[in-house]
């Protein structure tokens, strides 16, 4: 491995959720209850081993040994690759859109206001 992509480049928003706006308005609480059970996962790799957190994930990961998740694990947590919280802040969604045009898959750039809600991720963490 030359270099790693999170090292370098800073928080990349790799995944996401998204939902209607309207699904979003009638379904608060489901919402707020994903990102807790999100955000609680968060906590736990930020508060366990890596050996710990490779036991837990390790069914995900059949006939992979456990040697080599923990040093998976032992990588990212070295890298500061997981962040503490789901907060998705403006230069996270600026490096994604950066990626995409660079990328040729965006056409046009789109506001971060207008399209991310954190309110959610907010509360969670706190």
């Amino acid at each position: 491995m030359v270099a790693s992509l999170g090292e370098d480049s800073g928080y990349v928003p790799y995944t996401a959720f998204s939902a209607k706006k309207s699904y979003i308005a009638e379904n608060p609480g489901v919402i707020q209850s994903f990102t807790n059970a999100l955000q609680k996962g968060m906590v736990y790799v930020q508060s366990h081993s890596p050996a710990e957190i490779a036991q837990v994930i390790a069914p995900q990961f059949d006939g992979t040994d456990i040697d080599t998740i923990t040093t998976i694990v032992e990588r990212y947590a070295s890298q500061d690759t997981w962040k503490g919280d789901l907060i998705f802040t403006e230069d996270s969604f600026n490096l994604l859109q950066n990626i995409l045009e660079e990328a040729g898959e965006l056409d046009g750039r789109v506001p971060y206001a207008d399209l991310v809600d954190t309110s959610y991720a907010e509360k969670a963490a706190h």
